[in-house]
């Protein structure tokens, strides 16, 4: 896993081979950074990270100068992954890491973001409740975007809320507000 941008720019950090989680790729990442710095200013965002498997997104997140991120991620070694990285980049304040049901969670927060992404294992027996998920639960502030990292098997464009979706290589990022 590397950092694409911002201050941490260039950092590496392996989790090893036994790790299951599948990371969105450099190629992905940056592109969809591209996009993102474009709609947003970093410093002032509070994001949240769900099913946040390498933490990754969250990284890219505080590289840039995000303070305010939340994580939730299931599996104990990808969040024992993430407590790492975050105790290595010094963002104990920045990153709250939550071991935790991403759908439980979205259910029983009253928190509100302004930026919510999501990458679930695309097998997830749930992954098209996700976007209900999201907006019947008002997890968004008014105006926040939410990002949903899903294969080309799943299309949300009829969906109320999907603004556009866009693809590099074989990952596709669907954009709701």
């Amino acid at each position: 896993m590397r950092i694409v941008g911002g201050i941490h720019r260039g950092r590496q950090f392996s989790p090893g081979k036994s790790f299951k989680a599948r990371p969105t790729t450099d190629m992905a990442k940056e592109s969809l950074f591209n996009i993102v710095t474009n709609q947003v200013d970093f410093e002032d965002l509070k994001v949240l990270d769900l099913f946040a498997g390498t933490g990754s997104i969250s990284f890219e997140f505080l590289s840039r100068g995000c303070t305010d991120i939340t994580t939730i991620e299931l599996d104990f070694q990808h969040h024992q992954f993430i407590r790492s990285i975050v105790q290595k980049l010094g963002a104990t304040k920045e990153i709250r890491a939550i071991k935790g049901n991403a759908f439980s969670y979205c259910e029983q927060t009253t928190e509100k973001f302004d930026l919510i992404f999501a990458d679930p294992p695309y097998d997830h027996t749930r992954f098209n409740e996700i976007p209900a998920l999201i907006f019947n639960n008002e997890l968004l502030k008014e105006d926040g975007l939410f990002i949903l990292e899903h294969s080309k098997y799943y299309n949300f464009s009829e969906m109320e809320k999907f603004v556009e979706s866009r693809h590099y290589g074989s990952v596709h990022f669907s954009f709701f507000r």
